[in-house]
């Protein structure tokens, strides 16, 4: 479910879960991490490119194979503490968890016309939690506000104004390519403690809300409203409080 290649000092990990649009399965999210682990006790690699296959980078949770709050908070946190780089590479749909990992990436380049985005949690009954945890730090917050109460989908250039993106471009890889080359001439050290210094308030609201916020996630997910939503975006009809 998740593929792996290195060239030259990158590692990029591949999500390859296209029957359920890369959602973030229980197996899936194992797989991640685990290649991740890797990654992090391989002196070979300097920085991370989380990338996919197919038209959805992530649908977001699977709603028939979810992984537990908790590990997934661990799978956004493993990304957060790497200490190497992790940058995404988006050239298609991204939903509601899908930007919790997209949230927990150092940077994140999107092809200008081919991504998109949406915090679909708010049509289902449930609310962006967990993912609020990578997300709250860096977004600003009047887009967060538009972008979580609405579950409106916006383009890659909104995304860029959010703080959800470093970059949107014509040529996603002619834009990754200085970055990488960047990042390859940068010493494992200076990257790691670098990568401190930017990350501390993504762990500290890790520290201080994650609790929390997987209850409240939990809670929210077994509710009446929440078991509502589901089934009808499974079924493909509207919700019943959709007016």
């Amino acid at each position: 479910m998740v593929t792996t290649a290195h060239d030259r000092g990158i590692t990029t990990l591949t999500l390859d879960s296209p029957a359920n649009r890369n959602a973030l399965s229980a197996r899936l999210v194992d797989a991640l991490r685990a290649a991740l682990d890797t990654c992090a006790r391989d002196p070979a690699v300097r920085a991370v490119l989380l990338t996919h296959t197919g038209t959805t980078f992530s649908a977001g949770a699977d709603l028939k194979e979810p992984a537990s709050p908790y590990t997934f908070v661990s799978l956004m946190r493993r990304i957060v503490e790497l200490p190497k780089p992790v940058v995404a590479r988006v050239t298609g749909h991204v939903r509601a968890g899908g930007l919790g990992l997209l949230g927990a990436c150092d940077l994140a380049f999107a092809d200008r016309t081919a991504a998109d985005f949406a915090f679909t949690e708010v049509r289902i009954g449930v609310a962006p939690a967990v993912i609020s945890l990578p997300l709250l730090p860096r977004l600003a917050p009047r887009a967060a506000a538009r972008y979580y109460l609405t579950g409106e989908r916006f383009d890659a250039a909104a995304a860029v104004g959010a703080g959800i993106l470093t970059e949107a471009a014509d040529d996603v890889d002619a834009a990754l390519a200085p970055v990488l080359d960047g990042l390859r001439k940068a010493s494992p050290q200076g990257l790691a403690e670098s990568k401190r210094l930017l990350t501390a308030d993504v762990l500290r609201a890790f520290d201080d809300h994650a609790e929390d916020l997987v209850q409240r996630s939990a809670s929210l997910f077994v509710s009446a409203e929440a078991r509502e939503g589901i089934a009808a975006f499974l079924e493909r009809r509207d919700a019943a409080w959709v007016r």
